[in-house]
């Protein structure tokens, strides 16, 4: 689900963190064996439909592992989730696992030594493969080479297309190519010229995870999933990256974005193209019934710079996972072990998530494994995310992401949409500005 809430996390908890694994690894009070039950914290997310889910598998466990008891309580979202992730380890009162982490946040964990390593646990690789998210999870590794991070969903992102105004172009599907959108612009212009490719007030606003679903959909895509960023080392791919601009700045030339305040754009048939979650689907059904797919409207993978192959292409995923904490003690560690080998076991708990979030489990198999064709056939719309979770790359791991994303948006992207800067300048405006962060 899009969190809006990703904000510059409080410094003082983030300095905090550093000291903590010595501080909280000798306190053994919280969640210790007793009377041969070893005693487990578990943090859902402050979500009600992720709490449910995560209560009714622990309790289901427990039945089967008498000597193991999950207590699954909601993480404090006060002012964040983050930050109050932060408050307890810095209080010395850590879960002994929780999930809603993503990678940048993960990073920052790490750094100071609160999170676990993944790989290290007993039993990981068979964790991987049973839940047969070997591939999902090769994008996920750590620039240390570990992984702290089990990604439980994977929202990969999509673009929708007004398919009703498409085909009044003469279309029949969606654009693949940089080309092929650029030519849907020219005519959508000729035709209406009151409306829009893309109309969506983000574009113009350097707010550091907007840039999660529009430059890192499109960078994505055309760099064939480059890292960006690697431990302290900007990786970007500058031919990629310079196409992506250049091609945001021919759609600007061609008067094909808009990004001043609208109601609804998309869903009017102002702007026709626009980033689209698997969340956006049930929220259709219940205030915009027009809504229909492949009739209002189609998904689509990214667009591709020319001549690339327009199949088998990377993406954006909106994503958390779970994490074990640094303070936990090794009897916790090994339960919180078993409890994720039992509930990654067996796919039917992956179906029960689905069915309570919407949220696409981060498996290989979702369109292969029986298990989910009843579920996807009632939910056609769902179905495309499915097949791209092996193609959706995780937010990148560094701790300074939100400076490195709000630094894309000032010096890149925004002031391309803005026809402010060329695409090159543009670029190494930004190279420079994220190096000078990650010294």
């Amino acid at each position: 689900m899009k969190i809006k809430k990703v904000a510059s996390l409080v410094l003082a908890a983030s300095l905090t963190v550093s000291g903590l694994a010595a501080c909280n690894n000798g306190d053994k009070s919280n969640g210790s064996t007793k009377d041969g039950v070893t005693t487990i914290e578990f943090w859902a997310a402050p979500n009600p439909t992720q709490q449910v889910y995560w209560k009714e598998v622990a309790e289901e466990f427990t039945k089967e592992n008498p000597d193991i008891k999950v207590n699954v309580s909601p993480m404090k979202e006060s002012p964040t989730s983050e930050a109050g992730i932060q408050s307890a380890i810095a209080g010395g009162s850590a879960p002994t696992m929780s999930e809603n982490i993503n990678r940048g946040f993960a990073a920052q964990l790490s750094e100071s030594k609160a999170l676990l390593p993944l790989d290290e646990l007993e039993g990981w690789d068979e964790i991987k493969k049973n839940r047969n998210m070997e591939d999902t999870m090769k994008g996920w590794e750590f620039a240390d080479g570990h992984q702290y991070v089990l990604p439980i969903y994977s929202n990969a992102m999509l673009f929708g297309w007004r398919l009703d105004v498409l085909k009044e172009l003469g279309y029949n599907e969606p654009p693949k190519t940089y080309s092929e959108m650029l030519e849907v612009a020219k005519k959508l212009k000729e035709k209406h010229p009151d409306k829009y490719v893309w109309a969506k007030p983000d574009l113009a606003d350097p707010t550091a995870w907007k840039r999660w679903f529009d430059f890192f959909m499109l960078y994505n895509a055309a760099s064939d999933g480059n890292k960006f960023v690697e431990g302290t080392d900007f990786t970007g791919d500058k031919k990629a990256g310079e196409k992506v601009l250049g091609f945001v700045e021919e759609l600007q030339k061609a008067d094909a974005l808009m990004t001043r305040q609208s109601k609804d754009p998309f869903e009017s048939g102002l702007g026709i193209f626009t980033d689209i979650g698997p969340w956006t689907i049930s929220y259709w059904a219940e205030k915009f019934p027009e809504m229909k797919l492949n009739e209002t409207y189609a998904l689509a993978l990214p667009p591709v710079p020319d001549g690339m192959d327009t199949e088998n292409v990377k993406t954006f995923a909106d994503t958390k996972g779970l994490v074990v904490y640094a303070s936990a003690t090794k009897e916790q560690q090994k339960a919180a072990s078993e409890f994720i080998k039992w509930v990654y076991s067996n796919p039917e708990n992956d179906l029960k998530w689905l069915e309570k979030t919407n949220l696409p489990p981060a498996r290989d198999d979702l369109t292969t494994n029986d298990t989910f064709k009843s579920f996807f056939e009632n939910n056609p719309a769902l179905q495309p995310y499915a097949a791209a979770v092996p193609n959706a790359i995780p937010p990148m791991d560094n701790s300074k992401y939100n400076d490195i994303q709000t630094f894309i948006g000032q010096h890149a992207f925004n002031p391309v949409v803005k026809g402010e800067k060329d695409p090159k300048a543009a670029w190494k405006d930004m190279q420079e500005a994220i190096e000078g962060a990650l010294k």
